[in-house]
């Protein structure tokens, strides 16, 4: 059985990043048992975290509606923990599947149960930006958090959002987010992607990984200038997102990337991209 973790080129080793926590496309999103399977294999692991209305966090993407995620309607922030614990999961078709949502307690309890590998890495990707994170709701995240701290990184488009959350859990790693379109197209055309990589860095300095549209970082090697050295000479891991099918387009996009050094490649089929860029 194959496992698709990561792809070494030229003797860099890539990442292929379980996103929404999926190892095939056909996968449903963010269930316990692909999230265990991940970690258990030393995989890099995403889920979304939004808040919900007893100020601690659900995995889930969308904030505003939970209706195409789960069996719930409304916001997540409408919901109570218990609320949200008894609606259950949609596959891809948008039935109902028997697994439940998750609160982040419960996510961080099964891999306190079940520990990870020494590699594995679970990024809690924060949808929602730091207006939001009041104290009750940094607490719960502290406390939910700490015993797994180590197999964990949090990022957002928030700098600020991830400065406050990692700031309650020692060890935990950051990461940032600065793809703007608006912002990379204008730096892109002015000829300053240097500027890009800098804004990006004074916004997150403490920043461990920098998460890129995997378009900036083609477009960016078009234009002439490596950005993933750019962010490499600073110290900082660059993830390029998301290729979400495996096929053709997507391996070629994929053999690109992994020519330029990145240092994850987010998939929503980890295990179809493996099998075509060849394993190992």
């Amino acid at each position: 059985m194959i496992d698709p973790v990561s792809v070494t080129r030229n003797g860099h080793r890539t990442f292929l990043k379980w996103h929404r926590a999926r190892r095939r496309v056909s996968d449903p999103v963010f269930t316990g048992r692909r999230i265990l399977e991940g970690m258990a294999l030393g995989a890099s692991v995403e889920v979304d975290l939004v808040v919900h209305k007893d100020r601690g966090f659900a995995v889930l993407h969308d904030h505003l509606s939970i209706a195409r995620e789960t069996t719930g309607q409304g916001s997540a922030v409408s919901h109570s923990a218990a609320e949200l614990r008894s609606f259950r999961l949609r596959g891809n078709d948008g039935a109902p599947i028997a697994d439940h949502v998750m609160l982040l307690e419960d996510l961080c309890a099964l891999l306190v149960e079940t520990p990870p590998h020494p590699e594995a890495l679970l990024q809690l990707d924060y949808k929602e930006d730091e207006a939001v994170l009041d104290v009750r709701t940094v607490e719960t995240f502290a406390k939910a958090t700490r015993p797994i701290a180590k197999n964990m990184i949090v990022s957002s488009g928030s700098a600020r959002a991830v400065e406050i959350l990692t700031e309650a859990v020692p060890g935990m790693l950051r990461g940032f987010d600065p793809s703007d379109e608006q912002r990379f197209r204008a730096a892109l055309g002015a000829g300053k992607l240097q500027g890009f990589v800098d804004d990006a860095l004074a916004a997150a300095p403490a920043a461990d990984f920098i998460y890129l549209d995997w378009r900036i970082v083609t477009y960016s090697a078009d234009a002439g200038f490596d950005i993933v050295a750019a962010f490499h000479a600073a110290g900082k891991r660059v993830d390029a997102w998301t290729l979400q099918a495996a096929d053709a387009e997507t391996k070629a996009i994929a053999e690109r990337l992994l020519t330029l050094r990145v240092d994850q490649i987010t998939t929503d089929d980890p295990e179809g991209l493996f099998v075509l860029l060849g394993g190992a």
